[in-house]
């Protein structure tokens, strides 16, 4: 008789199975195929790598990284903030679309999201076609059942179930302890990067050993996002490196560069293993940094939270040894719901279910690739006074942006090419703000259908009739 975790895991089987043609995959993966690993880090300015103009901080592990492969240079989160872009990561849809317009949080009151039981999710797909999946770090979709990783298609999950850390040594939100193997509680020592990290190359270490069976493996670090903590070592080392330093500043570039250094750890264990001769890496960030902690979004308008380029374009780049051309750059805009079938395009898992994004694996290979036609949509919802509750949305075709910063704000136009500031609005009667509208009002109807609350429950810590 099966165990509640294999059952659970039979069901996610068994979605994946519904959303792939039967000759598109096989039980197990041919010969060939990559491993896979996806590097997302937290609330990460576009200005804050030193490859990408801070000279203020020292991000060399990266800065290599991002050298040899691929950057794209009009990259996208989904969302200027956490959940909602990593739900449209792994379904490759639009967050709205499966239930995840806002952050999702402890408390009912204070939660914008629960994700859809009917979204067929990335490692899904991928276990179908014969990989080992695994999470290592922040999972913010969901704190308990059905929505944890292993019940979403992770065959292993060394990492955290919430939003933010109140300490990165602690581990607590709300005094609650979210550290899981799997689905056992644990209570680590140590710096959450530092332990990401070490799970991180583990985990690299242990299929390495398994080469006939391809990887998926998410690492998604908490760094930079608040509280801005870094070990104190690193913090005096960027004291005594930049005199004249305002210490929040101090702090997050001691942050980035101690989260540089794990990333660093983690590709050289990559390389000692020799797994990386034949994994595909990609590296980007949720959503843009947020200035009042010090960050930068170098020439970029506003930051975290903002529906303006500060807040939802990112930092990315593609490694693929023999396949993705070292030093190569490409300004074709793609949202980070996009990696979805980007992946499963190189893995040759086919997807026969509805999604919203487009591979651009072409264009990582150096292939012309044809004009992209979609309507591009972004969305958050929140509450407090600023926002009530409601959601808020920027539209994009083209050179052309649409954006509403605020729910009780007008929409308004500007031309992303003549105004990369986002300085100038353009007259409502422009042609291009009915064409944005219209799209943007007609997803605003489709999302509608989707839910996103869940019944309370009394580890709300509400009152439940």
């Amino acid at each position: 008789m099966l165990g509640r975790r294999e059952f659970l895991k039979s069901l996610a089987v068994g979605a994946a199975t519904l959303a792939v043609r039967p000759n598109g995959v096989q039980a197990n993966a041919p010969a060939g195929r990559p491993n896979v690993l996806v590097i997302l880090v937290d609330d990460l300015g576009y200005g804050d790598l030193s490859c990408y103009g801070a000279t203020d901080l020292r991000s060399p592990n990266i800065d290599r990284l991002v050298a040899s492969g691929m950057r794209l240079d009009r990259f996208y989160a989904n969302s200027p903030v956490c959940s909602p872009t990593r739900a449209a990561l792994l379904s490759g849809r639009y967050p709205d679309l499966v239930g995840v317009p806002g952050v999702i949080r402890t408390y009912f009151q204070e939660n914008w999201g629960y994700l859809s039981p009917q979204a067929v999710l990335l490692p899904q797909l991928l276990q179908r076609a014969g990989y080992h999946t695994a999470l290592v770090g922040k999972w913010h979709l969901g704190l308990a059942s059905p929505n944890t990783p292993n019940e979403r298609g992770f065959d292993h999950f060394h990492g955290f179930l919430g939003d933010m850390m109140e300490d990165y040594y602690n581990h607590r939100r709300h005094g609650i302890n979210y550290m899981r193997l799997n689905e056992k509680e644990i209570d680590p020592e140590g710096h959450a990067t530092d332990l990401f990290t070490q799970w991180a190359v583990d985990y690299l270490r242990q299929r390495s050993q398994k080469k006939d069976q391809p990887f998926f493996l998410y690492l998604a670090y908490n760094a930079p996002h608040a509280p801005i903590q870094p070990p104190q070592e690193w913090l005096d080392r960027v004291k005594r490196r930049e005199p004249g330093i305002k210490d929040d500043r101090a702090k997050l570039v001691a942050l980035i560069e101690h989260m540089d250094a794990g990333v660093g750890k983690v590709l050289d264990a990559l390389k000692e293993t020799g797994l990386g001769d034949n994994t595909l890496v990609v590296f980007t960030s949720d959503n843009g940094g947020q200035l009042d902690l010090g960050a930068s979004n170098g020439p970029l308008r506003l930051g975290k939270g903002d529906m303006f380029e500060g807040g939802i374009r990112e930092p990315m780049c593609a490694v693929w040894p023999g396949r993705i051309e070292p030093g190569s750059r490409s300004d074709r805009v793609a949202l980070i719901m996009d990696l979805f079938p980007t992946i499963c395009e190189a893995a040759g898992v086919t997807i026969d279910h509805e999604i919203d994004a487009v591979s651009f694996l072409p264009t990582l290979l150096g292939k012309q690739q044809s004009a992209d036609e979609r309507v591009l949509i972004w969305v958050r919802r929140e509450g407090g006074i600023r926002h009530c509750g409601r959601a808020y949305y920027a539209a994009r075709s083209g050179d052309y942006k649409l954006l509403q910063n605020c729910p009780l704000e007008p929409m308004v136009l500007y031309n992303l090419k003549d105004d990369p500031k986002e300085e100038h609005p353009l007259d409502k009667t422009h042609p291009m703000y009915a064409k944005l509208f219209s799209a943007l009002q007609n997803h605003v109807n489709k999302s509608g259908a989707i839910p996103w609350q869940r019944p309370p429950t009394a580890s709300d810590g509400l009152q439940i009739p």
